[in-house]
């Protein structure tokens, strides 16, 4: 059954900029004499600033305040991000769907300000465009507000609506609120307990029925 409403995450999904993340993460942590460990951006992937600083904080010791942590981490973001590229096919659904005239919102973990660049590199920043960002709500992924704002912000029951993620985090999120969830990853990974695994790009647009 096709859904009336889709909602996407950014990073990882969207927009292939989970590379850049954990670049500006690497940076300034190397900045203030901590050296990250080789795995510390599959243990942050889909989770939000804060709990990210606050591991940090008690893992490795980071003393910056996180106002200082976070503007040094997105200006390091923002003066690469011309170099940017959608995720292989995602845009092109992301299309798709509009035709078809299946309701549509960005859902991210990310503050705005990193939401509305990405939007801008990838080409769908258009006018009246619905987004729910971790400004938007008081409690990030994977609580499924996000969703659910998302959902307030449609119009459309929460079952009719479809989740695509990259993340644990996101799909668990859109689980826990009651939606499709297809857990499209970039890396080979399980999927969380209720969503459906989408292997390739070709199977995600056969579940929506795009071909």
């Amino acid at each position: 059954m096709k859904p009336r409403a889709v909602y996407w995450d950014m990073d990882g999904t969207l927009i292939d900029s989970e590379p850049l993340h954990e670049q500006a993460l690497i940076a300034v942590l190397t900045s203030l004499g901590i050296t990250p460990p080789a795995d510390l951006h599959d243990r942050v992937i889909g989770i939000a600033a804060r709990p990210v600083y606050d591991m940090l904080r008690e893992e490795f010791g980071l003393a910056l305040p996180f106002d200082d942590w976070i503007l040094r981490k997105y200006v390091y973001y923002m003066e690469h991000a011309a170099k940017l590229k959608p995720r292989p096919g995602a845009v092109e659904v992301f299309r798709d769907l509009k035709a078809l005239g299946v309701a549509q919102a960005v859902v991210s973990n990310s503050d705005r300000l990193i939401v509305e660049t990405n939007l801008r590199m990838i080409g769908i920043d258009a006018p009246g465009i619905k987004t729910v960002t971790r400004n938007d709500v008081r409690a990030g992924k994977p609580d499924p507000e996000p969703f659910l704002r998302a959902a307030y912000l449609t119009e459309i029951d929460p079952a009719e609506s479809c989740v695509i993620e990259d993340s644990q985090t996101g799909a668990t999120a859109g689980v826990a609120a009651g939606m499709r969830t297809l857990f499209w990853p970039q890396q080979p990974m399980a999927a969380p307990a209720g969503a459906v695994h989408m292997k390739s790009l070709e199977t995600l647009r056969a579940y929506l029925e795009l071909d």
